[in-house]
C-alpha cells in the first residue's frame, strides 16, 4: 500500500511530521478518512482530534483547531491556528 506524507503545523511551529497509511480530522462538513490515491481534498477543521495512523503501524493523535487539511498527491498538509500532540 502507498504512503502519505503528512505535516501538522500550528501557527508557529511544526507539530509532527512524516508518512503515514491514513488519516482522520473532523472537519465542518463531518468526518473525513483520507488514504494514499484520494482525491484532492480542501477542508475546513472543526475543533477535535486528528488521528494519523503511521506507516510503522503505530498512532499518533493531535487537537487542531482554527485550520485547514489539505490532500493533493498523496501530499497531506494540516495548518491549524493552535495544535498540540495529544499521543505518539
Amino acid at each position: 500500500m502507498a504512503d502519505l506524507e503528512v505535516t501538522v503545523v500550528s501557527a508557529d511551529e511544526q507539530i509532527w511530521a512524516g508518512r503515514a497509511n491514513m488519516v482522520v480530522a473532523r472537519t465542518l462538513v463531518g468526518e473525513i478518512g483520507l488514504l494514499a490515491g484520494h482525491v484532492p481534498v480542501l477542508g475546513i477543521l472543526a475543533p477535535g482530534e486528528v488521528r494519523i495512523h503511521t506507516s510503522d503501524g503505530g498512532r499518533v493523535t493531535a487537537k487542531a483547531e482554527d485550520g485547514f487539511i489539505s490532500l493533493q498527491n498523496d501530499v497531506v498538509t494540516i495548518a491549524s491556528r493552535t495544535a498540540e500532540l495529544t499521543s505518539r
